[in-house]
């Protein structure tokens, strides 16, 4: 049998495949606005039309970062000296096989680009520093002269931008698009067009027939064009069958398949609106997008993009390994933030709140003091330097005052407090008292460290000689 283009022998799978695709791009007159699932007086619908599309993670995926982009839109920005601290530690964090492949940076200000130059003369292959700029002629040449080899360019494609923002029909806003990408390209820039609000964009209507001509530019230049799958305001849906426009897997299925963008340039740039945006991160992976777009703690418009330290921890969880990451810096991040930045992260907030691995239950912290494993997530201790924590209040119990001596004061194993040792009860009959009088908050460690001074001096001495050797 002749084989035509259309039907051809698949390398991956070893049968035939047909790939008889031509999305043509639909210039309607009235904006598709989804409101049978946007109608904007209720919470979105989510729909289904149990349709399910392959799992197909690459072989190599990776996190890029928009800490000093997207991140910096939400707070006050930072200083050129701030961001050069931070950038090691995305360099670090990411390890030698650059997990953390790039950052992006405005360019627009002086500060802006004193920090591109100082990251830049760092001399760090990862992660590479990239820009974002609004599209015209005069951007580009900044790109170049600064010697950023990639730049992100906005491409808004849902109707909701196109029509009711830019004022453009469909095919007006795609050829105002290929003419910017077109001016990229003759710049010597490696474009990467963010596809704006692409989880409410008519997907089959204008997405593919767009990335169906961003592929043919690529072909013809040469020039790799990497499309970021931007879910501006959290819309994302992982269901399995779930439908487009929302469906994430099938968002990224669909670039590879019809349009035949690899993998390499797919990238996924999600919002946390809707509590999804690692789920969908780290679904866009799994189903063929080797980039996720983050920030350091999430930190980004509204409630923020998905946090790099997140994908980080997700990495390794998918991958089996953390291929050189040093996760121990998501730790010197939170503290960086903290303590030089004055940002207060919520306690709760998994991997760098002060409260991620601590205990207030008295049964809890007696499980801790048995076998930390029984209700730590993992050795946060030797993977984040996060020993495991106890917070003291009337709830804790003897268990969780022995725990607390035991991890302040870093006690080795032959010398651990047990819940029966008379000093923990002393200990929990002051603790009950301040609560008899009224408190509410938790003990702070310089009090409980003063009642073991009141208590007995020489056993608070013998336990600080412990700690210190």
């Amino acid at each position: 049998m002749a084989l035509t283009n259309d039907v051809f022998l698949s390398q991956k799978y070893h049968i035939l495949e047909e790939h008889s695709y031509n999305y043509e791009l639909q210039d309607v007159k009235e904006p598709q606005l989804f409101r049978n699932f946007f109608d904007y007086t209720s919470i979105p619908k989510v729909a289904f039309n149990f349709r399910n599309v392959p799992l197909n993670c690459p072989e190599e995926i990776w996190i890029t970062d928009t800490t000093f982009r997207d991140g910096q839109q939400s707070r006050s920005p930072y200083t050129a000296e701030q961001i050069v601290d931070l950038f090691k530690m995305l360099h670090k964090l990411g390890g030698p096989k650059g997990i953390v492949r790039q950052s992006e940076f405005f360019l627009y200000s002086e500060k802006d680009r004193k920090a591109v130059e100082m990251c830049q003369n760092l001399g760090y292959e990862f992660p590479e520093v990239t820009s974002w700029i609004r599209a015209n002629e005069k951007d580009f040449q900044l790109v170049k002269s600064m010697g950023v080899k990639e730049t992100g360019i906005l491409v808004s494609c849902s109707d909701y931008h196109i029509f009711k923002k830019m004022n453009l029909t469909r095919k007006q806003a795609l050829d105002k698009y290929l003419g910017i990408i077109k001016a990229a390209l003759d710049a010597g820039i490696r474009p990467r067009c963010h596809f704006e609000d692409i989880t409410r964009a008519d997907y089959y209507g204008f997405v593919i027939p767009f990335a169906n001509e961003l592929k043919r530019l690529m072909d013809e230049s040469g020039i790799p064009i990497k499309i970021r799958c931007c879910d501006t305001l959290g819309y994302g849906i992982t269901y399995p069958g779930v439908s487009l426009p929302r469906s994430v897997q099938g968002i990224v299925y669909g670039l590879k398949h019809y349009a035949e963008i690899p993998s390499a340039l797919i990238e996924w740039h999600g919002h946390n609106d809707f509590y999804k945006a690692v789920v969908n991160a780290t679904t866009s992976w799994l189903y063929g997008a080797s980039g996720v777009n983050c920030s350091l703690l999430g930190i980004g418009e509204r409630t923020g993009n998905c946090p790099l330290e997140a994908m980080a921890i997700e990495y390794a969880s998918i991958k089996g390994t953390t291929d050189g990451m040093d996760l121990s810096v998501i730790t010197d991040i939170a503290r960086y933030f903290e303590k030089e930045l004055d940002y207060v992260i919520p306690p709760q907030t998994p991997f760098v709140g002060k409260n991620f691995n601590t205990t207030r239950a008295g049964i809890h912290a007696d499980g801790l003091l048995k076998d930390e494993e029984i209700y730590n997530i993992f050795d946060t201790e030797t993977i984040l330097n996060r020993k495991a924590s106890v917070a003291v209040d009337n709830y804790s119990g003897l268990a969780g005052i022995a725990y607390w001596f035991n991890a302040y004061f870093n006690l080795p194993e032959v010398n651990k407090v047990d819940k029966k040792d008379p000093i923990v009860a002393k200990m929990k009959e002051l603790v009950d008292a301040e609560y008899a009088a009224g408190r509410t908050t938790a003990m702070s460690d310089y009090e409980l460290k003063q009642f073991v001074k009141d208590l007995d001096m020489d056993f608070y001495r013998k336990l600080k000689y412990l700690s210190q050797n």
